[in-house]
């Protein structure tokens, strides 16, 4: 039996683990501040839900691991300034960019990218955290601590938001998913809707840019990558190197999930394209109690993380696939009196999305 130790024991490395049953793959998500005597991790292929980490007993054996799969990509991606400078150096779409280390510097920021300057902590900020929207007049609002330790890209005026989920296997073979189209609520995504095909240039512009990604890095497993939509093209907003939440309706709309298809790649096992037949919808459940009047609806798959529910934290999320977009909108607006009012709009984005 193939063994697998996630580093981080969050809901993502409890989807590994459900997805590694079937395939006979033993999968241990392991806290980072784990023993790591109790930890079977010299037998097993490392890999890691999260791009950063403290220093700890456990990370620190990881550390030197040979099989810890990716190792030395991780602080590249997590760190956004060399994330950025990577697609620089390959010649790659993304949003004009600088390192933003002193007050003095606003005047030439605003000439050089416009009125709207986007901040961002270089580590740590996700899911709208760590990240500013600031004009000429609102640059008080930056934390100190801040300066040097950001990023500031010029905000983009931008159609929609996509995400392409691929992987890459040791032999350097490479596959992927249809793009997902986004809707990020408050800097976190709520909903997200897939079909079998996405927009044919869309795609190829996409696969083009993950696949130079994951060759220059010598990546395996898999890694998801944001971009807007813009009249030129995607320009590419930031990468995961792991599993990612807009690919979660891979779980029900795909022959391949996107955790089976990580532990694939990263054991060594099969890499084929993933088969996608019909339109997948998934809606992000933030800050939400569990409610069983949603499995009433037959087309609804409910995917429970069992963490305490509070205020912007991610506890599950409900996927929705069918050949039949009329019957996966019904649905939808079935389920709208059965979440919290803020879903409403981001049900309605996804309704938009079917017609």
């Amino acid at each position: 039996m193939k063994q697998v130790c996630v580093l981080g024991n969050g809901q993502l490395g409890r989807m590994l683990r459900q997805a590694g049953e079937p395939l006979g793959i033993s999968v241990w998500p392991v806290g980072l501040e784990a023993d790591p005597e109790a930890v079977p991790f010299q037998q097993s292929v490392i890999t890691a839900e999260i791009e950063r980490w403290p220093e700890t007993a456990l990370t620190r054996e990881l550390a030197r691991h040979p099989a810890f799969v990716n190792r030395d990509v991780f602080p590249i991606i997590a760190d956004r300034l060399t994330q950025k400078s990577l697609f620089d150096k390959l010649g790659l779409p993304t949003a004009p960019w600088q390192l933003l280390a002193d007050h003095s510097e606003w005047p030439a920021v605003f000439a050089r990218l416009g009125e709207l300057a986007i901040v961002k902590r270089r580590t740590g900020g996700y899911d709208g955290r760590g990240q500013w929207r600031l004009r000429a007049n609102e640059t008080a609002e930056l934390p100190e601590d801040a300066y040097g330790e950001c990023i500031v890209e010029q905000g983009i005026n931008f159609s929609g938001e996509v995400s392409l989920v691929g992987a890459r296997g040791h032999d350097g073979s490479t596959v992927f998913y249809p793009l997902t189209r986004n809707l990020h609520q408050d800097g976190i995504l709520r909903v997200s809707v897939a079909f079998p095909l996405a927009n044919a240039e869309q795609q190829a512009q996409a696969e083009g840019m993950l696949s130079a990604i994951m060759n220059e890095l010598n990546y395996v497993g898999v890694m998801a990558m944001e971009c807007f939509v813009t009249p030129s093209g995607l320009l590419i907003n930031e990468l995961a190197p792991r599993v990612h939440n807009s690919g979660h309706w891979t779980q029900n709309g795909a022959s391949i999930s996107q955790f089976e298809l990580h532990l694939r790649g990263v054991t060594g096992l099969p890499l084929p394209p993933p088969v996608v037949n019909s339109p997948s919808v998934m809606v992000n459940l933030i800050g939400t109690d569990l409610n069983y009047d949603w499995l009433k609806l037959p087309l609804v798959h409910l995917h429970w993380y069992d963490k305490t529910v509070h205020a912007g934290r991610k506890v599950g999320h409900l996927n929705l696939n069918d050949c039949d977009t009329h019957r996966l909108s019904a649905t939808l607006e079935a389920l709208v009196p059965l979440l919290p009012a803020e879903y409403a709009s981001g049900i309605a984005w996804a309704q938009s999305q079917l017609i």
